[in-house]
């Protein structure tokens, strides 16, 4: 099921940076070889987006995004250039941190292209194609849309089989797992994926437990992806198991923790906030 799906239903190794790490605001923008700690992408993501108090959530400037538009686009033209051959020759970290990038940068300029007369990214789409499913971004000699690179290629079984890319990949929506503001990187891909799953879990606006129906309240996330979380990622077979790992993020209190990691708890499933992830 697509990421953006219920709800949704309505609904490259030449990398590239910029000449500067800054993010340019004028109307130049040049793109340079390959830079495997995606600096330019890195540089835009720290100019426009920021934690929240808490640290568990962010805000996106598009209209900063938008001020700096052609830096976004000098980005993705550089992924564009990648072949498969040199794909294939990275290692898993640099192949994951790259497709999590350019999914995220892709999805920016999908935002952009009805920015500020948008409320939703949902607004982008229509009964009969999904905003996922828009051809814009060019990978490998090939048109393909944001569904294209989180299906075939992230998510594909048996090649990353790793459920923590949801809380990293990043839809443009306040109910979704926060965009993080730097690149994805190889070398602190672990950290950085582990970190973001921890913040996403502490927010209780979107996963909780309520002690009195001994019941985990969870993003719809954990349904509409079931089957990432009970592929038996470091022995969690089922999505009872993936929260008992982290009971310690869903849960002060020690009965509480207890409880989760026990699995024997109800799972519900909270509403989806499809609101742009805005700040002005």
């Amino acid at each position: 099921m697509s990421r953006r799906r219920v709800g949704r239903l309505f609904a490259g190794s030449a990398m590239a940076a910029l000449a500067t790490a800054v993010p340019m605001r004028s109307s130049v923008a040049q793109t340079v070889p390959f830079d495997a700690q995606h600096r330019a992408w890195d540089a835009l993501l720290r100019a426009h987006v920021a934690w929240d108090a808490q640290g568990v959530a962010t805000r996106v400037s598009y209209s900063g995004f938008a001020r700096d538009r052609l830096a976004l686009r000098a980005v993705l033209d550089g992924y564009a250039t990648l072949d498969q051959p040199t794909y294939q020759s990275m290692d898993r970290a640099h192949q994951l941190a790259f497709l999590i990038n350019l999914y995220n940068a892709a999805t920016i300029e999908l935002i952009l292209t009805r920015y500020p007369d948008l409320k939703s990214i949902r607004d982008l789409g229509s009964v009969v194609r999904s905003p996922w499913k828009r051809r814009f971004i060019t990978l490998f000699g090939e048109q393909m849309h944001l569904d294209d690179i989180e299906h075939r290629l992230i998510r594909q079984p048996g090649i990353f089989d790793e459920p923590r890319i949801h809380f990293v990949v990043n839809c443009a929506s306040v109910g979704c797992p926060a965009l993080r503001p730097e690149a994805i990187v190889a070398d602190r891909l672990e950290a950085q994926l582990e970190d973001s799953t921890q913040r996403f879990l502490r927010d209780t606006s979107r996963n909780r437990f309520n002690r009195e129906e001994n019941r985990l309240e969870i993003s719809r996330l954990f349904d509409w992806y079931r089957g990432d979380f009970e592929r038996g990622w470091r022995g969690t077979a089922s999505r009872e198991q993936f929260f008992a790992r982290y009971a310690s993020s869903l849960a002060r209190a020690t009965e509480d923790r207890a409880r989760i990691e026990s699995t024997r708890v109800r799972l519900t499933f909270l509403d989806y906030d499809w609101s742009l992830n805005n700040r002005l």
